[in-house]
């Protein structure tokens, strides 16, 4: 009989959610920032180092989410969400004590790998303990603690920066506190997180399927039967052991990135490649990176602009809340959707706001209607399909092959904005964000499966042929 201990599956599910809150808070943190590092690094009227300090932390979000994923097939989960805790430690120190634009890069970059590990294991991790039932609302914990990240960010920018007078000079602001000082803090509170990550990841148990992958029966019934009991682990323990044997005869040695080009993983791999780059291309992030100038554009002074931004975090926790009421109600499919389908209505209203100069409280609606749309659909639904569609013997690999294409899209993304913004307009960029959201709409119409109440491990008989 299955008795779950949701209170002991709810702890250990947070403390690798940890993860997906330092990824949320180290994302962000630096669009607060933004405003006061540049006149002290001296790049405020340059856009080429604008983008590359904006973008930059990405490139070691690529490099983490490559290599995260061998790397937790072959030492395991836990290992390597120490591992991460420990980067956004050295990361969050090091980016606010430097005195360089070099060494501003090289730390932001650190940051980067910490992410790229992070998005690849927290949601994997809950996914692979998460009883089928409640694996879509757990998974999306990982979401809702992004977006706490997020909101704590966002929070600790408006807090500490000192007002900004109106028509203050890039001057004037690097001699200020904020210039000087208060962005440092922003990047060192981030230490908070991370150390409390570092410690309790101690504390939690190995992924039970990590485990059974490697042999290790006793330890892995063990945690099974600590989540839901002696006869749910024997029970979840032989679909683990069928699939595992089956995996071996396909392929006897230890899986790594040339199984993924074997043809029965070409349906699950291109429907996790592009959901994750949709989910970037989709254009939501532009909004938190860019936040500074989409309000400035909207009439908003900086110290009003640190305010909305704080508006729009409290947005995306409440409505991340309502996709995890939702996702194991009505699935995954209707969310993404709606997602999809709301944000390409949602970009065309934002686009013709900005197209007739609409500006003040009703673009702020605008925005705050985008991101409510995001957050209950593609921003956590995206992590619940990726973690749920992929075979046990692959699943790190495969997760780190997802990720590498989101970051790599979130590169693009994030870097192009300045230029569609500078070539279009606003108006125009959202309009293109707008038409990739319509094609969204029509892919997961078409090729994504309903995953709500399976097992991990009848998902890939059904999606494996």
């Amino acid at each position: 009989m299955k008795r779950i201990d949701y209170s002991y599956l709810f702890l250990i599910s947070l403390v690798s959610a940890m993860g997906g809150l330092l990824f949320g808070y180290d994302w962000v943190v630096i669009g607060g920032a933004k405003p006061f590092y540049e006149p002290f690094f001296g790049i405020a009227d340059n856009p080429v180092m604008q983008g590359w300090a904006m973008s930059s932390a990405l490139v070691g979000c690529l490099a983490g989410a490559l290599l995260a994923g061998k790397f937790c097939d072959l030492y395991g989960r836990k290992k390597m969400l120490i591992a991460a805790a420990a980067l956004f430690i050295a990361a969050a120190v090091g980016t606010g004590a430097v005195d360089g634009f070099s060494m501003f890069i090289f730390y932001r970059i650190l940051g980067g790998f910490a992410i790229g590990i992070a998005s690849n294991l927290s949601p994997m991790y809950i996914a692979e303990i998460a009883p089928a039932e409640l694996r879509g609302r757990f998974v999306s914990m990982n979401q809702l603690t992004i977006v706490l990240g997020i909101l704590a960010a966002q929070i600790t920018n408006w807090l500490l920066a000192e007002p900004v007078p109106e028509g203050a000079t890039a001057d004037f602001i690097r001699e200020s506190w904020n210039g000087q000082m208060g962005w440092r803090w922003m990047f060192w509170a981030g230490n908070v997180p991370a150390v409390l990550f570092f410690v309790f990841s101690f504390l939690i148990p190995e992924s039970p399927r990590w485990l059974a992958l490697d042999g290790r029966r006793e330890k892995a019934v063990r945690v099974l039967a600590r989540i839901g009991g002696a006869e749910y682990a024997e029970e979840e323990y032989r679909r683990m052991e069928a699939t595992i044997e089956k995996d071996r005869k396909n392929s006897p040695s230890r899986a790594g990135f040339r199984q993924m080009l074997h043809p029965s993983m070409r349906r699950v791999l291109v429907i996790g490649i592009v959901l994750a780059v949709f989910q970037q291309w989709c254009g939501i992030n532009v909004i938190f990176n860019y936040a500074q100038e989409i309000f400035q554009a909207a009439g908003y002074g900086i110290s009003d602009t640190l305010m909305n931004i704080v508006v729009t975090g409290v947005t995306n926790v409440v409505f991340t809340l309502v996709a995890i009421f939702l996702v194991d109600r009505i699935g995954r499919r209707p969310l993404l959707l709606f997602g999809a389908g709301g944000l390409a209505v949602i970009y065309l209203l934002m686009g013709a706001a900005y197209r007739f100069g609409l500006s003040g409280i009703a673009l702020l609606v605008i925005v705050v209607a985008a991101i409510a749309c995001y957050a209950m659909s593609l921003a956590p639904i995206m992590w619940v399909v990726i973690s749920e569609i992929f075979p046990n013997a692959v699943r790190g690999v495969a997760m780190s092959v997802a990720t590498f294409a989101l970051w790599a899209a979130c590169f693009v993304l994030t870097y192009t904005f300045p230029l569609l913004n500078s070539m279009l307009g606003a108006a125009g960029t959202f309009w293109i964000y707008g038409l990739i959201c319509l094609a969204g709409f029509l892919f997961v119409g078409r090729c994504v499966p309903e995953t709500k109440n399976k097992s991990l491990e009848d998902l890939e008989k059904e999606l494996i042929k």
